[in-house]
């Protein structure tokens, strides 16, 4: 018993009224903490990098889109161009057929009434025909009557011939005056076609060079517009890593002030604790001083009175 009390007396006049086991733990506590401190520290860097790297994507996702709604508007804008650009040329051959077809019922119409003058004169040839062969006819039946009926029908027969010689001419001045004006529709008609067909090449010439004029206006401003969104992305982004270098070396500077309390709190703790550890070991030392004074105290009144 005496001997366990002097080592506990000898550990705390040795090591302080803090122990050995008391000390380690303590200062596996304080290791933990300063690395619970720096991995809190990696922990929110690399957070930060995660928010930056979602950002830039949302960036990216974000001007993509825009870019395919641009595409997916310009393409719908070239649809419904060629779409009219169709109906246009639907219409032109449309409003072409219908003039062949009006002309083409002309034709007809004067064809037909080409057949039927044919017919008509025909008609009249056959009975004037038929009236000179009859007229033949009845001289040879008639030839022995009177040398005045003879002269009657010979001038009769003239008289039919020079008429028919007459329809001949007229049918032919008719043919030529119908062939002249049939040249002049026709001549009048093709320079109308050629006219046209001149207008429309000068006219879709000119809606080529309009198309392609504003395409390189609306490239210009689209190739404009990106490089102004380029340009201001790049100086949001140089502010941005100047803003996130100075918050991180202002970091830096408030964690070295920590440290730098942390270490005068910790000096003057050290200082407070080796002064309370020097009170204590000299009151340890007059407490076991008296306690031996006692003991020799005790063992020499007893060694008296066994004297």
């Amino acid at each position: 018993y005496l001997a366990k009390k002097f080592f506990y007396l000898w550990a705390k006049m040795t090591f302080g009224q803090v122990l050995p086991s008391r000390a380690r733990r303590f200062y596996d506590q304080k290791i933990l903490q300063k690395t619970f401190g720096e991995w809190k520290e990696q922990w929110t860097v690399c957070r930060e990098e995660k928010l930056s790297l979602r950002a830039d994507s949302h960036y990216r996702h974000l001007l993509l889109n825009l870019i395919f709604q641009a595409w997916r508007a310009y393409v719908c804008q070239q649809q419904g161009k060629r779409n009219k650009y169709h109906v246009a040329e639907s219409h032109a051959k449309k409003q072409t057929l219908l003039r062949t077809w009006q002309r083409w019922l002309l034709y007809v119409g004067v064809q037909r009434t080409k057949h039927g003058l044919q017919s008509v004169a025909l008609a009249f040839r056959e009975r004037s025909c038929l009236r000179i062969s009859w007229a033949v006819w009845r001289r040879q039946q008639y030839q022995k009557c009177s040398g005045r009926k003879m002269n009657i029908l010979a001038l009769q027969h003239w008289a039919q011939s020079l008429q028919f010689r007459a329809w001949l001419q007229w049918r032919e001045l008719y043919l030529y005056t119908q062939n002249e004006k049939q040249k002049d529709t026709r001549a009048v008609t093709h320079h109308q076609h050629w006219e046209l067909r001149r207008c429309v090449g000068a006219w879709l010439g000119y809606l080529n060079l309009h198309r392609v004029k504003k395409r390189q206006n609306e490239l210009a401003q689209e190739f404009h517009r990106s490089r102004t969104l380029q340009r201001c992305f790049s100086d949001w982004q140089q502010s941005w890593e100047c803003r996130r270098r100075m918050h991180a070396h202002q970091r830096d500077l408030e964690k070295q002030a920590a440290r730098i309390a942390l270490w005068r709190v910790f000096a003057h703790w050290k200082h407070y604790v080796l002064c309370v550890e020097e009170a204590q070991q000299y009151e340890l030392a007059e407490k076991h001083y008296q306690c031996h004074l006692l003991v020799l105290q005790r063992y020499w009144n007893h060694w008296k009175s066994r004297l």
